[in-house]
């Protein structure tokens, strides 16, 4: 009987000193890596001394960053980041109190897909551990709704992005410069816009709907359209016939380059004769 109380005293130390070190009971129900975590358990986990490890949540995915312990742990530059959900920031940068949050609603298109690189970081660098219940999943692990609405703003962003790169490539930026003597020159090679081309082009204003400005790209003047690789239907003169598209003024439609002088400065009239 004495030895039976022993083992069962043991147990129950074990048990508790588990606990203590942050061991989930329900966690064996779950698959690998599969833990639920509440808020409360997850803020266990930011690396202090007796704390049971150094955990962060991006979009409610928790990964284990005990090997990034010298950015995440106590002292460390995102050591705000540990120990809960705070994907805002890493989109916004704002490591206030009021910015270190897991609402990613009115996020732009740009700072949803900065969370979607640093998830991508975390999986690629870090053990994941789980789910933490909250905004982004239930109590049963199940994606809510507010994490369908994020992935599809990604998705969107992605789509978005994809556009933009084709644009890019369709219509790539031109080389500028501005002096005050001289104005400003537009200029296209085979470099211009960070796009390597075997085309140079000619600059011409683009007009996008719902975009404010219109800046100067380079515009193929050879070859069928863009997208109709079948020459024979139009005639050989790129893009240029681009309804989005503007000459600038005073400059030939041709030409690689494209000098607008600056104006006459504004005479100043004496103040007194």
């Amino acid at each position: 009987m004495r030895r039976g109380a022993a083992a069962a005293a043991l147990l129950c130390l074990g048990a508790a000193w588990l606990l203590g070190r942050g061991f989930d009971p329900r966690a064996w129900l779950l698959p690998p890596r599969g833990r639920l975590l509440s808020a409360a358990e997850l803020a266990r986990y930011r690396g202090a001394a007796g704390e049971p490890g150094l955990y962060l949540a991006v979009l409610g995915r928790v990964f284990d960053v005990e090997r990034g312990r010298r950015h995440y742990g106590p002292g460390g530059a995102y050591s705000g980041l540990a120990g809960r959900d705070a994907t805002r920031a890493f989109a916004t940068g704002d490591f206030t109190q009021a910015g270190l949050v897991d609402d990613v609603s009115a996020l732009s298109a740009g700072e949803m897909l900065t969370i979607r690189g640093w998830l991508s970081f975390y999986g690629d660098n870090y053990d994941p551990v789980g789910k933490l219940v909250g905004r982004f999943y239930d109590e049963n692990g199940a994606p809510t709704e507010a994490l369908r609405q994020a992935e599809a703003a990604i998705e969107e962003a992605l789509k978005f992005q994809a556009e933009s790169e084709q644009r890019k490539q369709q219509f790539p930026p031109c080389n500028s410069e501005w002096s005050s003597a001289e104005g400003s020159r537009f200029w296209c090679s085979r470099q211009s816009g960070g796009v390597n081309r075997d085309w140079t082009g000619v600059p011409r204003k683009l007009y996008r709907p719902g975009s404010r400005g219109s800046p100067c790209v380079c515009v193929r003047t050879t070859g069928p359209p863009w997208g109709q690789p079948d020459s024979s239907q139009h005639s050989d003169r790129g893009d240029l016939d681009n309804p989005h598209l503007e000459e600038y003024a005073g400059c030939h439609p041709l030409a690689e380059q494209c000098v607008l002088k600056a104006p006459p400065a504004a005479r100043t009239l004496p103040t007194a004769l």
